[in-house]
């Protein structure tokens, strides 16, 4: 049953007051980020790199920085990177880590058109950031929009199931020793498919990952998830499109969906 306008509405409304608290909880959550031990970015970065390849040379948009963690990795290969994110408090944590004539950062909302030009990224890296977006076809439109023909995004998010253990993003803030969650949206696998096939990309790969038990021995935090999904990583092609086939904030037409690859938690290796 489709949702009447007065529904729809409010389901935005209840979904942007979900999110009011995203930006100020990143910016306290800047300064621990890093070292609070949390397992989902051990086990999402090593991903990351595999499904982007050599980075060496290319062009890449990180959407959603944060503290720089991807932005950093990508400098060292030889990227030249843009680094965007809202949260003034990650930003600062990215600057002082990544210090280099080849990355600018961008303070932007996600949410809204990119200040970028079309077809002007060979690759977008997005961790860790889809429970954070009421708007997914917004988003991938405009990754889809400022990358170039042939262009690769890779794009990661906690795992839909995680949510059914009552897990989302959340911190310890250190001085008050209060729980912080900054807000999340319970988004479904295939919400991101689609939305990335509406806005033009082909879907190359999808893999579902869980800790195993020689992460779990590396990062106590991960044994009650054990052998249960944490991370999902899409890895999407943009192709050569149509002009104006893909707007700023827009849907274009989906080509016909690419071959997925769903991998099987159990195979997974354990992290180097």
């Amino acid at each position: 049953m489709e949702s009447t306008p007065s529904q729809a509405g409010q389901t935005r409304r209840a979904a942007s007051e979900t999110l009011s608290g995203v930006q100020a909880g990143y910016d306290r959550w800047a300064a621990v980020y890093d070292h609070d031990a949390n397992p989902l970015p051990a086990l999402e970065e090593p991903r990351v790199r595999e499904a982007l390849g050599d980075a060496g040379g290319r062009e890449v948009l990180d959407l959603g920085c944060g503290t720089g963690r991807h932005t950093a990795w990508l400098v060292e290969a030889g990227a030249r990177v843009t680094a965007v994110d809202f949260s003034a408090g990650m930003l600062e944590e990215a600057r002082r880590k990544v210090s280099s004539g080849r990355v600018r950062f961008i303070a932007h909302d996600l949410h809204e058109p990119l200040p970028l030009p079309e077809a002007s990224f060979d690759a977008v890296v997005s961790g860790l950031v889809l429970e954070h977006l009421r708007d997914l076809a917004g988003f991938f439109a405009e990754a889809r929009r400022v990358l170039r023909p042939d262009g690769r995004a890779v794009v990661s998010a906690m795992h839909p199931s995680m949510f059914l253990r009552g897990s989302q993003a959340r911190f310890t803030d250190p001085d008050s020793g209060e729980v912080v969650a900054p807000g999340s949206l319970p988004h479904r696998i295939c919400d991101f498919v689609m939305a990335g096939l509406h806005t033009g990309f082909t879907l190359r790969r999808l893999g579902e990952y869980a800790p195993d038990t020689g992460f779990v021995k590396r990062y106590p935090r991960a044994e009650r998830y054990l052998d249960w999904p944490m991370l999902v990583v899409l890895t999407l092609e943009a192709g050569r499109r149509a002009p104006g086939s893909v707007r700023a904030g827009g849907l274009g037409t989906a080509p016909e969906p690419g071959p997925a690859s769903r991998e099987p938690t159990s195979r997974e290796p354990a992290l180097p």
